[in-house]
């Protein structure tokens, strides 16, 4: 296990002469090209600017998912690859992917009504080859969820989708990348991409220290995602747009399951569910126009927007801000359509495109990350359309492939915080083995406390301290500057303000 997500110095990158492929973007989709480029027996290095899955892939909405209503949208095609990898991640990843019950109420005179959700469910289960959608009549549903409104309630579909860490995920595709030979670096920025006829020649500076080194590369995978219209060379295809969660206590907020409910402003699908010991909310859709550079937050409106669902579908529980543990904003990639629509109405697949030796590939699912790297693989040539079309078709090919002994618990997306002896372990283990720069890291993407506590898991902070001094060398001032730095993030992105 000693080889798992080691940081090299600039000076041991520069060395190698050259590389077959650099991925610039360390979030899933990077990720998947990394592990899939590896697999090839290409020499990949991975470079992110912040941390991995910094953005985007650690602030999504937790689901591995077809996606309803990408069919609703017309696009089966996409629902099929995605459910055909949620199969996949169940199976390979018990620990960490784990098929979840999804309740859709059915009320009265509301679209969708009962027949409707029917059909629709026929043909996801029948993409994904399983059956398990059914009719809960309302007696069933109330007494599953009394808190929730009885006016009008008919009953509810329930079926099954599936939810993970989507943080763990992408250093678990890390993982498996390293194990068949690629190198990730994190905080390292590529400054410049110069093509010339054998490859590029890339500039590249440490974010923390500010050392500079080049590198030589045949090939260029740029999966920065809201950052891929800077390096593209070509116009701008990526619109931003943030979705924003809410984290609530269990207690204050008990689902078992994920329930799917209509926000009665707009009649946009939000979810309430199970994660990690606490209670989400999500999510918003609006176009972001903040400097992405920084971290993202949600606006007053859109806390205001997450409760009013809530309370509409649940009264009795009166949610106020009181009761919001923390936020968590991200903004994702979306593929402009051009067309001016609305945020929600823009679709989810990706667009892979090349310029100037540079194959850039931005939006999609988590979901379906190796099917994204395969279509980015065959533009660059490393594979040809009949490996492309097999990887695609077989569901019997693994993705994962190396066993990673991860602690116990670490990776559940329904299980709380760890504590005592347990936490000590989790900690101990991510600073060895996942390449921790900042107490950030740590505390929001690698153990997700930042979130899921409601003092932002300050209280631990003793025992963490003792093992970044540990393991990481860090001494008093260099713990201060880091507690100092976690607290601004937290206070600026994910406190109410």
């Amino acid at each position: 296990m000693a080889d798992l997500l080691q940081r090299p110095s600039l000076a041991e990158l520069s060395a190698v002469e050259p590389w077959d492929a650099v991925v610039i973007g360390g979030g899933i989709t990077g990720a998947g090209i990394a592990l899939e480029a590896a697999r090839r027996k290409l020499k990949v290095l991975l470079l992110e600017q912040k941390d991995f899955s910094w953005g985007t892939s650690s602030r999504s909405s937790k689901m591995v998912h077809g996606g309803l209503r990408y069919i609703a949208q017309g696009d089966v095609k996409l629902t099929r690859h995605a459910l055909q990898e949620r199969e996949r991640m169940l199976v390979e990843l018990p620990d960490l992917v784990v098929r979840m019950p999804y309740i859709f109420p059915i009320r009265q005179g509301k679209f969708p009504g009962r027949w409707a959700m029917t059909a629709v469910l026929k043909l996801y289960d029948a993409l994904a080859g399983i059956r398990d959608h059914r009719w809960m009549n309302r007696d069933a549903v109330l007494k599953a969820y009394p808190a929730l409104k009885a006016d009008g309630l008919q009953g509810a579909m329930r079926y099954t989708d599936a939810l993970t860490d989507d943080s763990r995920l992408v250093i678990r595709v890390l993982q498996e990348a390293v194990l068949e030979g690629a190198v990730a670096r994190n905080y390292t920025e590529v400054l410049t991409v110069q093509p010339h006829s054998s490859g590029s020649t890339l500039r590249l500076r440490d974010t923390d220290t500010g050392e500079a080194h080049e590198i030589r590369t045949r090939r260029v995978f740029n999966a920065t995602g809201l950052w891929a219209d800077r390096l593209s060379g070509t116009p701008p295809v990526v619109r931003p747009q943030r979705g924003t969660h809410l984290f609530v206590s269990a207690e204050r907020l008990p689902v078992q399951d994920c329930l799917t409910i209509m926000h009665p402003d707009d009649g946009r699908p939000v979810f309430v569910f199970p994660w990690k010991g606490q209670t989400c909310i999500g999510t918003t859709d609006l176009d972001h126009r903040d400097d992405i550079n920084t971290e993202p937050h949600c606006s007053s409106a859109e806390i205001d927007y997450l409760l009013k669902v809530a309370n509409s579908e649940m009264p009795q529980l009166q949610l106020s801000r009181r009761d919001i543990l923390s936020t968590m904003a991200g903004v994702r990639p979306i593929i402009a359509s051009g067309k001016g629509r609305d945020p929600s109405k823009e679709r989810r697949d990706h667009l892979v495109w090349q310029s100037g030796g540079v194959i850039s590939v931005s939006g999609g699912k988590l979901t379906t990350f190796r099917q994204i790297a395969l279509d980015a693989l065959q533009a660059a040539g490393v594979i040809d359309a009949a490996a492309h079309r097999r990887a695609h078709q077989d569901r019997q090919r693994r993705c994962f492939t190396h066993l990673v002994s991860a602690p116990h618990g670490l990776n559940n997306p329904l299980g709380g915080m760890a504590r005592g002896a347990a936490l000590t372990e989790q900690v101990a283990w991510i600073l060895r083995h996942e390449m921790v720069q900042h107490l950030d890291d740590l505390m929001l993407r690698r153990l997700r406390a930042g979130v899921l506590l409601a003092d932002a898991g300050t209280s631990q902070l003793p025992l963490i301290k003792t093992l970044c001094e540990s393991h990481l060398g860090w001494d008093e001032a260099r713990w201060q500057v880091e507690c100092q730095r976690y607290q601004h993030v937290i206070n600026s992105s994910y406190r109410l303000g």
